[in-house]
């Protein structure tokens, strides 16, 4: 006959084993945290304010605790994510895309700005505005449909090089701003590219590259209608621009197709000035960075005179404003990833 004292015994050891199961459960299946979220980023006054800011609204109970689904980032992407000199991604695409299809428009040789992209003539490609830049985008992205644009646009990033660093442009990415958006994602974030760049082009790529779904990218775009091809539902792009996603049109895409204003902003140049001042001027915890490239060895050294992302307006009222400006040179260990 068992004794009280002997059944408490096993019970407490029968305890004791499913809460050494339970602990092992729990420690096998919980996602490994990295010691370093950021370890790009060298220890500076912008990286302790973003860590700030996340354990801010992240923080149960906290004055400053901000719902999930409130918790929307959002970053430009030339510039911001990766290289956009000597000049953005998308303009060498189009410049690709005229050479390839001048065969079929033999007028291009003297007509402007197609004369001067077949002739390789950046400057005079540039000086023709954004009138020109918006020809040659209407001429080679228009004219299919958007299944045959996705296909060409990643058969074109699969082959294209940088010219000064020899890699694919998607290999151009920074490796802090991936690390970002990783921290970002795991504190309950969800991250968004609002781009003036096109957002077809952008969402080819953005979910290998940077993680962020197609649905989650705002960018320009061309008119499109609803067809059927040869007995095939399809939607074809059209010669005309539909909307601009720059300056004071990247509030409106975020509201058009978020429906929440942003906690946080990033972006590098004067066309994210309207983002970074709507994403802040609301109640709450709020952050706005802005990343200069002051790194001629490792990357580029440009601002208020680049007619690529020029920064001027936003670098001198960031102070004013409370936006935080990221140095690329002192601030990152690292520029670019090893690879997507």
């Amino acid at each position: 006959m068992k004794t009280e004292t002997g059944l408490s015994k096993r019970s407490d050891r029968t305890a004791l084993r499913i809460l050494a199961a339970i602990a092992l459960v729990s420690a096998t299946s919980a996602p490994a945290q990295p010691a370093d979220p950021l370890p790009s980023w060298n220890d500076t006054a912008s990286r302790r304010r973003i860590v700030e800011f996340v354990k801010t609204v992240t923080e149960p109970g906290g004055k400053g605790f901000v719902p999930p689904a409130e918790r929307i980032a959002v970053f430009d992407n030339d510039g911001t994510l990766w290289t956009e000199q000597p000049m953005y991604v998308q303009l060498a695409f189009a410049l690709d895309r005229v050479k390839a299809l001048a065969p079929q428009h033999p007028e291009w040789k003297t007509t402007a700005p197609f004369s001067a992209a077949l002739a390789g003539d950046l400057k005079a490609v540039a000086a023709s505005g954004e009138k020109g830049l918006l020809e040659l985008v209407l001429a080679t992205h228009a004219g299919m449909t958007t299944d045959e644009f996705a296909a060409t646009a990643a058969d074109w990033l699969s082959k294209a090089r940088h010219p000064r660093f020899g890699r694919p442009y998607t290999e151009t990415v920074y490796q802090p701003m991936l690390e970002l958006l990783a921290y970002l994602r795991a504190n309950g974030f969800k991250t968004y590219l609002v781009s003036g760049g096109g957002v077809e082009m952008i969402r080819s790529f953005s979910e290998r590259v940077y993680g962020v779904p197609p649905e989650q990218v705002v960018g320009s775009t061309i008119a499109t209608e609803y067809r059927v091809k040869d007995g095939v539902p399809a939607i074809v792009r059209l010669p005309k621009v539909d909307f601009v996603d720059d300056k004071a049109g990247k509030p409106v895409g975020i509201q058009k197709f978020i429906g929440r204003r942003p906690i946080l902003a990033f972006g590098n140049s004067d066309g994210d000035f309207q983002m970074l001042e709507w994403t802040t001027a609301g109640p709450g915890p709020r952050l706005g960075l802005i990343l200069r490239h002051d790194d001629a060895e490792r990357e580029y050294a440009y601002d208020r005179k680049s007619p690529f992302g020029r920064l001027d307006k936003a670098l001198d009222e960031a102070p004013g404003k409370g936006w935080q400006v990221v140095n690329m040179k002192g601030e990152w260990k690292a520029v670019f990833a090893a690879g997507p």
